[in-house]
């Protein structure tokens, strides 16, 4: 007796390389939406849809792994995927549920990319075009043998080429350089880049103090102008500045006290 021809399962799917009991999961997510959010049944039978389709996210996740996000991260975001996609699907109008759960978990790994593993902030338009310009750059090397100009990468992306030129800085934005990434000095040492960072000089501010009190100090009379140097850059105790010009601590007291209220009237007019 011949065999018989052996009937082709339609339990089953392959998506990615693993199995997925495809029929029992359609059945499922159309009884998911039979069922109200409060019915204890719908935690299960979600769970269940879960199960089946945790292997299909995970490889999506592991498509992505080793470009500077870690791998749980990646899988947490996959899931994410995964629950919208059982959420949104309506077994009527969505067709095969492995055809709108790729596309969903997908998305959601890919802007988990764009929101959170740009260093700073940059328009949408140009996370989005970040690929295609590192896809651009790799052929276009490859073609002409050397790095492409903005011209050639312009016209290869089909862009202008000042909109071009603001892709390839804000692709730099991508990534961040660790402070503590070594460098080599001028000298050949090595160091971080942190110590090549300036840090802020409370100099600057008393800089600029200085040139707007000079030319008030200059129409001060002679004597207080010598009394007020013995002060703050002698650095003289009221007692000394007293027998240096000759007169009591009691009157250089009264001196200081009118020179600098005199000169903070100069500098602070808005406050009086």
């Amino acid at each position: 007796m011949p065999n018989a021809p052996r009937r082709q399962s339609t339990n089953t799917v392959t998506t990615n390389s693993t199995p997925v009991r495809d029929s029992e999961s359609e059945l499922l997510l159309g009884e998911l939406k039979r069922l109200e959010e409060n019915d204890p049944a719908t935690r299960e039978v979600r769970e269940r849809v879960v199960q089946l389709w945790r292997p299909v996210a995970n490889q999506v996740a592991w498509r992505y792994a080793n470009r500077g996000e870690p791998v749980e991260d990646l899988r947490q975001t996959a899931m994410v995927g995964l629950m919208k996609a059982i959420a949104r699907y309506d077994p009527a109008r969505s067709g095969r549920f492995a055809s709108y759960l790729l596309p969903t978990v997908t998305g959601e790994v890919k802007r988990h990319f764009r929101d959170h593993t740009w260093a700073v902030r940059v328009p949408r338009r140009h996370q989005e075009n970040r690929g295609r310009l590192n896809r651009a750059t790799t052929a276009l090397t490859q073609r002409y043998g050397r790095s492409p100009t903005v011209d050639e990468l312009a016209d290869h992306l089909g862009l202008g080429r000042d909109e071009t030129v603001e892709l390839i800085e804000a692709s730099s934005a991508y990534s961040a350089l660790s402070l503590e990434a070594p460098i080599r000095d001028s000298e050949g040492s090595i160091t971080t880049l942190g110590d090549t960072l300036g840090e802020f000089d409370a100099a600057l501010d008393r800089l600029v103090d200085r040139e707007a009190l000079r030319p008030a100090v200059a129409r001060l009379p002679e004597r207080e102008r010598l009394i007020l140097a013995l002060r703050f850059t002698g650095e003289r105790t009221q007692s000394e500045i007293a027998t240096a010009v000759g007169c009591s601590q009691m009157h250089v007291s009264r001196i200081l006290s009118g020179v600098l209220r005199r000169l903070r009237r100069e500098l602070t007019p808005h406050e009086d």
